[in-house]
């Protein structure tokens, strides 16, 4: 019966720092996806930081700079009372983004005839490829830009 016991003991020891980053990853997902909301509508997230390393409570209050992107590899800052712990977070984020519709040359005005949605993991684009159709009022392509090639603003 001592041998079933310490058993026990044994394997809930080394399952436990599982659980536990389970449960981080359940709150990253909740925290990204709200972070995301109205841009990505599929968020995955996947922890890079050591076991070791993770917060030692259970509801680790999360945050991030304001400068920060939101998908890609991120760094998190995870709090618990006075104990900081930053991680180091993969975020994958599935949504709309604009790309050139046909080929437009430098100087080619962009509207809604030379433009269109494409649908697509965010984390794979170029800094600061334009997500709403809305933010090239009046916008002019300062390069020659392909067909499918997504557009960023400068």
């Amino acid at each position: 019966m001592l041998t079933i016991k310490r058993s026990v003991a044994i394997i809930a020891i080394l399952f436990s720092p599982l659980s536990a980053a389970s449960n981080l990853t359940s709150q990253l997902h909740t925290f990204f996806s709200a972070q995301l909301a109205g841009v990505s509508d599929e968020v995955r997230v996947s922890i890079r930081t050591a076991p070791n390393l993770l917060p030692p409570c259970e509801q680790p209050l999360l945050s991030m700079s304001n400068n920060s992107r939101l998908w890609g590899n991120v760094n998190v800052l995870a709090r618990c009372g006075n104990d900081k712990r930053y991680l180091q977070v993969n975020v994958q984020a599935t949504g709309n983004y604009v790309v050139a519709a046909m080929p437009i040359v430098r100087g080619g005005k962009l509207e809604a005839g030379n433009v269109k949605l494409k649908r697509g993991r965010l984390d794979t684009l170029p800094p600061r490829t334009v997500l709403d159709i809305n933010q090239l009022v009046d916008a002019v392509s300062l390069r020659d830009l392909s067909p499918d090639q997504p557009i960023q603003l400068t």
